[in-house]
């Protein structure tokens, strides 16, 4: 079983950084680049899943923007979908071009540069 602790924990601090921001920085940079992280790691949980790529299967969902005050809980939720996502794909014989270890390790810099823009 893949470990995904560092998405997961990435995840979270980023979370609760943004959870913990006032309402001035949020709106200054910090709530774009969270929603757009948010809505990243979303498409690709959904599309290890499988959505988007069969005929008869949803397409992929776009998260939608629920305003500054929720980006927190978006980055939260979608990022822990990725994490279970590429947990699963982990216990499955290889269907996508690239290994879930390296899908993860993309996950974790993502978040880690999104945190960044979103602190300056």
């Amino acid at each position: 079983m893949l470990d995904t602790s560092p998405l997961t924990v990435a995840v979270e601090r980023f979370a609760e950084r943004l959870r913990a921001m006032p309402q001035s920085r949020l709106q200054q940079v910090a709530a774009a680049e969270a929603l757009e992280l948010a809505r990243e790691l979303s498409v690709r949980a959904q599309r290890l899943e499988g959505h988007g790529q069969a005929e008869g299967v949803a397409p992929v969902r776009v998260m939608p923007d629920a305003g500054v005050f929720v980006v927190g809980d978006q980055v939260a939720v979608a990022g822990l979908d990725l994490a279970e996502a590429l947990r699963a794909a982990g216990d499955r014989p290889r269907e996508t071009a690239k290994a879930p270890s390296e899908m993860l390790d993309e996950a974790v810099l993502l978040v880690e540069q999104a945190e960044v823009r979103a602190m300056r």
